[in-house]
């Protein structure tokens, strides 16, 4: 593939080939970004379609302020976002525990070393679920793309269309809601 404002040019120019060549570079990271969202194969395929069909359509707006994937997980970030306010609350919260790896959260977020403090039940990952499905958009974005995604602050703050310290304290603060969330089940786990 050609360097990145070569490929701009080209897709700007409305050259399919480049087009075909920019989907296949990044559909498994769009299904991905999307399925972290909407914890569904399908949903996420689905999303990623039209993903890529807003990048077809708003190619010759692209600034290049930002890398093109970073402007393209945007759209995939904004897109998941649209297709939860679609679909029913129960549906997602039910869906969480299937791929967010909800231990590892659970015990990130308590600090858990100890055997009293490890959260492992079915029910243990419905309470993290709901507790994550309570926080406001911005904050779960943010708190996703970092802790489960693995993305760096600045990278995050690329996508979210934000400042490094905004989406520092975005994660602070989801961390702290859904500590305080969890606090009255920690204690009776």
């Amino acid at each position: 593939m050609t360097d990145e404002s070569s490929l701009i040019k080209l897709l700007k120019a409305g050259d399919t080939s480049a087009f075909r060549d920019l989907v296949a570079a990044n559909k498994d990271r769009v299904i991905n970004t999307c399925y972290k969202f909407l914890l569904d194969k399908s949903d996420a395929e689905d999303v990623s379609q039209e993903v890529f069909i807003e990048v077809f359509r708003s190619i010759q707006s692209f600034r290049s302020d930002s890398k093109l994937s970073t402007w393209i997980l945007r759209i995939a970030v904004s897109k998941s976002l649209d297709e939860i306010k679609k679909q029913k609350r129960k549906k997602r919260i039910t869906s969480v525990a299937k791929r967010v790896h909800l231990e590892d959260l659970a015990n990130w977020l308590v600090g858990a070393n100890s055997p009293e403090k490890q959260l492992t039940g079915k029910e243990d990952m419905k309470e993290i679920a709901k507790a994550m499905d309570t926080l406001p958009d911005n904050q779960r974005i943010a708190f996703i793309l970092s802790k489960v995604e693995g993305y760096a602050n600045p990278e995050i703050a690329e996508i979210m269309n934000t400042t490094t310290a905004a989406v520092e304290s975005l994660i602070y603060r989801a961390k702290k809601e859904l500590i305080r969330k969890l606090a009255d089940f920690l204690k009776n786990d």
